[in-house]
């Protein structure tokens, strides 16, 4: 058993100072944060905007069948069932 060492023992300064040198570098690599909007969000912001445009005439389908003066045309009612089950 050595009771006559001489310094530190188990410190290395070439590797404390490379330790530092690599804080250093990785505080200086670090980035600001940046935001981008994929294309997928932007298709949602305008499908939301047309969606306000169908919640009005929905609104006003929901007035007109209120008052009774709401008339169901059959025959282009007829035609898109025929054209949903035949995939037109």
């Amino acid at each position: 058993m050595k009771i006559n060492n001489i310094g530190p023992s188990g410190i290395n300064p070439y590797k404390r100072q490379m330790n530092k040198l690599d804080a250093a570098a990785n505080t200086q690599n670090k980035k600001a944060d940046k935001v981008e909007i994929s294309s997928t969000a932007k298709e949602m912001q305008q499908l939301s905007q047309v969606s306000d445009l169908r919640q009005k005439k929905v609104e006003e389908l929901k007035i007109q069948v209120e008052n009774g003066t709401y008339k169901v045309n059959t025959k282009e009612t007829a035609k898109s069932i025929i054209n949903f089950y035949n995939n037109k």
